[in-house]
């Protein structure tokens, strides 16, 4: 997808490394709105030539104090000016903006947060119908605040410490929020955006998945000449297949499928997984099983069969072209997507599953003795009961994890000394951020029994109930 052939009007964050970041770029894309993330430090030429109607600072982890904190290019804020953008500062983002017009930031005398209480001081765009004196619960994360606001700037918010919530400079177009409003600590944080965007900004919500289809269809009928031909490695997931189905429609056969048997894969996931391409989706696959290809090597090299699960792994002197069709949708993007491309509903609610597949998840060597063959067992096992309870599309994702110890349990009236395995199961919109799952105890206890009495070489079931953050939802 080219940013550039969006007819859609752009709100362009740049990202002064915030953790929140992609998530504003998230939550916009939710209201129809396109939005784009971008480096903070990227030239002024990178943003004047995406022409966005509106520009969001991040928030950060600098201190604009620091000699080395990033800032926005020169030239910016006279552009912004010039054409009439809209600015919204975030947390570091605010204090950026109102340092460089030449107000003053200064190390606060109580740092803030977490949760936290602030009070409207101005009836503003930014808070809709809100009154003076109504107040709202925000998330803040920031030890620095503004001291001295640039002239033409206003208070419009205070926390309940009396620090600068919120400010506006309407005749600039100049905005800023002192906390997160696209995190859900933020109750109310989706409606200050869509104040802001709409009200404030007079966005359009016109930005369509239809849309996103055509362009990508077009940008990849010009990439692949008449005659070409295209390889695609399906890993059985949504996302690649997804691209499968999208470059499929564009040029037909001369696509071809490859789905590589990794000995990784859960349990019957490759009969399952070519059952789905051939008989729902009629795509040209190829099966390879590289098990012992695989598995061999990691015997023989077991630091190298893990990498980051997010990792592309291309050769650099790759001679194919690449074709990246979703390379900056967001993952429940993806299956909006693939509704539109008539996949299967059920293949687009399966749970997202690491590239490396059940390598990231048995922490230790994947290829002692029996722990794919145990981790296979618990998983379908695990599955299959949120499956049967109904609550499988209540759940962002779900698996059990191979753990590194054994323990002393009591089997058949003999003590045993088996392998521990985890549970985990979370809720999310986008992956970005995630709560851990809350099960019945019932079904835990039902779940817990099935797996000591059905998978030989384990006798104690644990749960993972850590959030992310300040976990990641995979357990490597």
């Amino acid at each position: 997808m080219d940013p550039k052939a969006v007819k859609s009007d752009l709100v362009l964050i740049l990202d002064f490394g915030s953790q929140y970041t992609h998530l504003i770029t998230r939550r916009i894309r939710s209201l129809s709105i396109f939005s784009l993330c971008i480096s903070g430090t990227s030239p002024l030429s990178s943003i004047t030539s995406l022409n966005p109607k509106v520009v969001i600072l991040s928030g950060g982890p600098h201190s604009v104090h620091s000699d080395d904190s990033p800032s926005f290019a020169d030239g910016f804020v006279k552009w912004a000016l010039s054409n009439g953008v809209f600015v919204l500062g975030i947390c570091y983002g605010l204090q950026l903006l109102v340092q460089r017009l030449g107000g003053e930031v200064r190390v606060g005398e109580r740092q803030e947060y977490g949760r936290m209480e602030i009070e409207v001081e101005k009836s503003c765009g930014l808070f809709g119908g809100k009154r003076v004196g109504d107040r709202q619960v925000v998330w803040m994360s920031h030890g620095d605040e503004a001291a001295r606001l640039p002239n033409g700037f206003q208070v419009v918010a205070r926390s309940q410490q009396g620090a600068v919530a919120a400010v506006e400079d309407q005749e600039n177009r100049f905005y800023g929020l002192q906390y997160h409003p696209e995190v859900t600590h933020s109750p109310e944080g989706m409606e200050t955006l869509r104040n802001f965007l709409f009200d404030v900004c007079g966005m359009n919500a016109d930005w369509k998945m239809e849309d996103v289809m055509d362009e990508e269809i077009k940008v990849i009928n010009n990439t692949v000449g008449p005659d070409d031909h295209v390889i695609c490695a399906l890993s059985g997931g949504v996302d690649s297949t997804v691209a499968a189905m999208l470059v499929h429609r564009a040029i037909g056969d001369r696509l071809h499928c490859v789905f590589v048997d990794n000995g990784l894969l859960r349990y019957k996931e490759r009969e399952r997984v070519m059952e789905t391409f051939e008989r729902d989706l009629h795509l040209p696959v190829t099966c390879v099983d590289a098990t012992n290809q695989f598995l061999r090597t990691g015997r023989t090299h077991s630091h190298t069969i893990k990498s980051h699960h997010n990792v592309g792994g291309l050769p650099k002197d790759m001679k194919l072209k690449l074709i990246e069709p979703l390379k900056l949708l967001f993952k429940d993007e993806v299956r909006q997507l693939g509704g539109i491309l008539r996949v299967p509903e059920l293949f687009l609610k399966r749970h997202p599953f690491p590239g490396p597949g059940l390598a990231v998840r048995i922490l230790g060597d994947v290829t002692e003795g029996n722990a794919l063959d145990i981790l296979r067992q618990v998983d379908e096992i695990f599955i299959q009961s949120i499956k049967d309870a109904g609550i499988y599309d209540s759940i962002w994702q779900a698996f059990a994890v191979f753990l590194p110890v054994k323990s002393v349990g009591v089997q058949g009236d003999q003590r045993t000394h088996s392998h521990v395995v985890a549970l985990r199961a979370v809720t999310s919109q986008d992956g970005m951020t995630a709560d851990w799952y809350y099960f019945e105890h019932e079904f835990l206890d039902d779940v817990a029994r099935k797996i000591c009495n059905n998978v030989r070489g384990v006798n104690r079931v644990v749960q993972d109930i850590t959030s992310k953050p300040p976990s990641t939802i995979e357990w490597e």
